[in-house]
């Protein structure tokens, strides 16, 4: 898998590597025995950013690898009395840790705490500022994979919402055309869509029941509350009425098509309880395979610790 083991985005990963990642997570899945690692290994999620299905995804695996793990909680750090990110990380490197798992609300802090660190320190990206969100690709690849096997080239996928504020979309739009995806469609109100530069293979649709014409899957994003009160989206209703997924909507879609979601879910904005609860749904067998995902992730960082 290469000799640098840090996941800080997609875009670092060959398509080998990343294929290699979902066979290790649909292992996992299949009952496989972790690999053995180091004795006392160690892992810190190092959380900067309030979260809880996340953290708690790769406490998880971290505990299906049988490996020491530290968590890191911000609202009781130092941080609150000007320490910095990168002193703190230091600190709790020192104690012995061999992965650091940091989420962050600002861009490039990653990458700036792995140039920071002991050359054989790792880093696992759990979502930084609106740029990467790595393993949630990963683990919405291996729930895609599940339902529509591993020729990826061939599926047309729709990602709609708030893309241009969504690190998922980006580390979901630079997986699929890793995986070789041709079709990918991305629909949203025009004040939340991204330049189109930055997702080239993609096509810019505007309307909702257009993106889902004959696609196999699609993924639809939080809408945060905030963009109602920053005026980039008249209300609530309006946006549902718009770009909601819905039973109605979704019989656009082949009959076999599957409905994603990252999570947390606005009910009746973004997405109908009918959908979300329904046959079409994967939402819930993404948050199982998180922890599947985000152990082989893990174990690939570990393994290579202290190369």
């Amino acid at each position: 898998m290469g000799h640098n083991a840090n996941l800080i985005s997609i875009d670092a990963l060959t398509e080998a590597e990343l294929r290699a990642l979902i066979t290790r997570g649909q292992a996992f899945v299949d009952g496989a025995e972790a690999m053995a690692l180091p004795r006392h290994a160690c892992v810190c999620t190092l959380f900067f950013e309030p979260s809880t299905r996340t953290k708690l995804s790769f406490q998880r695996a971290a505990q299906r690898l049988a490996v020491d793990l530290l968590s890191f909680d911000v609202a009781t750090s130092s941080t609150s009395k000007g320490e910095t990110a990168l002193d703190t990380m230091r600190n709790i490197e020192a104690m012995g840790v061999d992965v650091f798992v940091v989420r962050h609300k600002e861009d490039g802090t990653v990458d700036a705490l792995a140039a920071g660190a002991m050359p054989t320190t790792r880093f696992v990206n759990a979502g930084d500022g609106r740029s990467n969100h790595p393993t949630q690709a990963l683990l919405d690849m291996l729930t895609l994979q599940q339902s529509k096997g591993d020729d990826f080239s061939r599926l047309r996928v729709a990602i709609v919402g708030d893309v241009k504020h969504s690190r998922v979309a980006r580390s979901d739009y630079q997986a699929l055309s890793l995986l070789g995806v041709e079709d990918i469609r991305i629909c949203g109100p025009q004040a939340l869509l991204p330049d189109p530069a930055e997702m080239p293979r993609a096509t810019f649709v505007d309307r909702l029941d257009e993106a889902l014409s004959g696609v196999d899957v699609v993924m639809t994003l939080r809408l945060q509350r905030e963009r109602m009160e920053a005026g980039l989206i008249d209300s609530l209703e309006g946006y549902h009425a718009a770009f909601g997924i819905t039973q109605a909507r979704m019989t656009g879609a082949k009959a076999d098509a599957i409905v994603m979601h990252p999570g947390p879910m606005n009910r009746g904005v973004e997405i109908e309880d009918a959908v979300a609860d329904g046959a079409q749904s994967r939402i819930l067998q993404q948050v199982r395979n998180g922890v599947f995902a985000r152990a082989a992730v893990l174990e690939r960082a570990l393994s290579r610790a202290h190369e």
